[in-house]
């Protein structure tokens, strides 16, 4: 099994790199300019975190070309939302510290997981408006859309960085995310 993350020049992209793989996957951290033809054996895909959706190099082309579970972090799930005609914003608040994420929505990528979590979050962008192919899955007080998924496809958003360790149970989530790879 091979999961990508694709490098967007966040500060937490190793992280996630480096998670995966101690969680005994195969694991490379990818510039986002990397071709789509050199993705092509992956088993799964992570959209990493960073400060511009103006900054997102191929991702876009993985996102249409690749038939693989995806999992978009910060800016990879804003990204996501952007894509599939949803929209982005300046969030009232913006995330720069611990926040109470409330799963509203049971799924796959939150099996055994709480209904809420303290998640770790570092964001003034947010998704303001659903895709309407997606449905919602989390949501906190400063940001309405925490997480999302695709109705039909194993894509994946969340707006928290589950990588880093004031993060609960992000592990986890990157477990069940592994495992839906695996399907």
């Amino acid at each position: 099994m091979k999961i990508y993350v694709v490098y967007n020049y966040g500060q937490y992209n190793h992280l996630i790199h480096r998670t995966l793989r101690d969680l005994g996957v195969e694991s490379k951290l990818v510039e986002n300019t990397t071709p789509v033809e050199d993705l092509k054996d992956a088993d799964g895909i992570v959209l990493g975190g960073g400060p511009s959706l103006d900054r997102t190099g191929n991702c876009e082309l993985y996102v249409r070309e690749l038939d693989v579970p995806i999992l978009g972090v910060c800016l990879g799930h804003q990204l996501l939302a952007k894509i599939f005609g949803g929209e982005v914003g300046k969030g009232s608040v913006g995330g720069y510290a611990e926040v109470i994420v409330r799963i509203v929505e049971e799924d796959e990528i939150f099996k055994d997981l709480p209904k809420e979590l303290k998640v770790w979050a570092s964001h003034a962008d947010e998704v303001k408006k659903l895709p309407e192919t997606f449905k919602l899955l989390a949501e906190s007080e400063v940001c309405k859309v925490e997480a999302m998924r695709h109705k039909e496809k194993a894509i994946y958003g969340v707006q928290w960085h589950p990588e880093v360790y004031h993060t609960e149970k992000g592990t986890d989530l990157y477990l069940n995310f592994i495992e839906i790879c695996r399907k």
